[in-house]
């Protein structure tokens, strides 16, 4: 029987698996790209009505795709882990005859010519592009109401968020429309929806991945970076697209190491600095409570965890928020000047901000950041990585009339934004409600793969990350 005739599995039971045991069936003839990539379109089409995680589904090209990847494999090449597996983009991530809109009514009909670096890679190592999901404007304005396409909607629980800016991203993998998707990430848009959909979420280190084709947040900030249901999936899908770029001027030659090989299952010995001050006054007790029975597994598990104070988290976002609303407003000054009632409210205020930042606060921003990433790098003498909260509080309501995300908490992620090091999130738990709560590992830069080492081992022992939402 070849590849493209085998019988599935129960279809209901492909949801639930990871991409590595995707890919295993798919090589031992057990199952279809074609039946997998069906049955994703299937459920798409049968729940997302509810969550608004897709602004574009590829339908008709994604079956032709998964019939090549079929029968590539039946005639024994094999591009890698990655070949035959479905995955979703965020929509600032440029996709050639496809709607590239950054949700935003100012490319509703942008449909670029060439595909972004980080696309085109993960095509080239056998990915099956399912479509491109949903995002704050801009991957910075919202989540809004006032915009083309609806916000995202939490997969456990529609009457509340999924996180952004990779809002679709994050609500698609959580409701198991697709294994795999991408997400850029410039002050925790990955990591920030990976903690809401219970799913896993990786911000490489800087210059990773390419940004080349990614329409721009904040050049000297911005990040694209897997979401997954595990860390396994999350090593799988950087490995299919990391690596230099010379036409992303941000983009380091450094090697793109085998991180599946980095998976040993073993922590033992590792040492861990345990960021407790950053989450334990303003985190809610349910993450509080969290993040600590996680540090347990850790120290259960053979990691040396001991506390460390770094610098307050306000230190960090002041010099982010500086840095980025002068660079977004750079972005976006000729729409701004040109036709300000295209953009959202909550874009349109954002970008206007940015007009009034004076270049010696910019560059005064610059140097703290340079100060903050240095003062973090020194720890790294005592510690392999840093473990903290991965949000400091459950999924937020959808209303129009919430508040502000900017204004209402701070913003653990930001960090590892603004010194570009490598982070990932991880589930650890559920709040009374039923929504999900993140754990946060952070890492040197370039080591990925004892970030990733750290949150498979996590996630062996413990089975957050198996938890299913009931869309029905």
């Amino acid at each position: 029987m070849s590849v493209i005739e085998a019988e599935p599995v129960a279809t209901t039971d492909l949801v639930d698996l990871s991409v590595l045991e995707l890919g295993r069936m798919m090589r031992s003839g057990d199952l279809s790209p074609v039946v997998l990539t069906q049955t994703c379109l299937d459920r798409i089409a049968r729940y997302d009505g509810r969550l608004n995680s897709f602004i574009t589904v590829c339908a008709e090209t994604a079956l032709a795709q998964a019939k090549t990847a079929a029968r590539e494999l039946a005639e024994g090449i094999d591009r890698g882990p990655f070949h035959g597996i479905p995955f979703a983009l965020k929509d600032n991530v440029d996709t050639a005859g496809v709607l590239s809109s950054s949700h935003s009514k100012i490319f509703v009909d942008r449909f670029p010519t060439e595909s972004a670096t980080v696309a085109s890679k993960l095509e080239a190592a056998g990915g099956i592009l399912i479509g491109k999901t949903a995002t704050f404007e801009f991957a910075i304005g919202g989540p809004s109401w006032d915009l083309p396409w609806p916000p995202a909607r939490n997969p456990w629980n529609r009457d509340y968020l999924p996180g952004g800016s990779s809002s679709g991203s994050g609500a698609a993998v959580g409701a198991r429309f697709v294994p795999a998707a991408i997400g850029t990430d410039t002050g925790g848009s990955v990591r920030w929806p990976a903690a809401m959909c219970g799913i896993t979420g990786l911000k490489p280190t800087y210059g990773r991945i390419s940004r080349r084709g990614v329409h721009p947040n904040t050049y000297s900030l911005d990040h694209c970076g897997p979401m997954t249901r595990t860390a396994e999936d999350c090593a799988i899908m950087l490995g299919a697209c990391a690596g230099y770029d010379p036409r992303d001027p941000g983009s380091i030659d450094e090697p793109v190491p085998d991180y599946l090989t980095a998976l040993s299952g073993s922590i033992r010995g590792l040492r861990i600095g345990l960021v407790r001050h950053w989450y334990e006054e303003d985190a809610t007790e349910e993450v509080v409570a969290a993040v600590d029975a996680a540090v347990a597994v850790l120290r259960d598990l053979g990691a040396i965890v001991e506390p460390v104070t770094l610098d307050p988290l306000r230190d960090y976002v002041d010099a982010k928020t500086t840095i980025s609303i002068a660079e977004l407003f750079s972005v976006h000054e000729k729409d701004m000047r040109t036709r300000p009632q295209d953009f959202g409210k909550l874009l349109r205020s954002r970008v206007m901000a940015g007009g009034l930042v004076r270049a010696e606060d910019y560059v005064q921003a610059m140097r703290w950041r340079a100060e903050l990433a240095s003062r973090m790098m020194a720890h790294f003498g005592r510690f392999d990585l840093f473990v903290t909260a991965g949000w400091l509080a459950p999924a937020d309501p959808a209303d129009p009339e919430g508040v502000d995300f900017f204004k209402k908490r701070q913003l653990v992620t930001m960090p590892f934004s603004l010194t570009g090091m490598p982070a990932l999130n991880v589930p650890c738990g559920f709040s009374a409600g039923g929504l999900p709560l993140s754990l946060q590992f952070g890492g040197r830069p370039f080591d990925e793969a004892t970030v990733l080492r750290a949150g498979d081992a996590y996630q062996r022992a413990t089975d957050w990350h198996l938890a299913t939402p009931d869309l029905a």
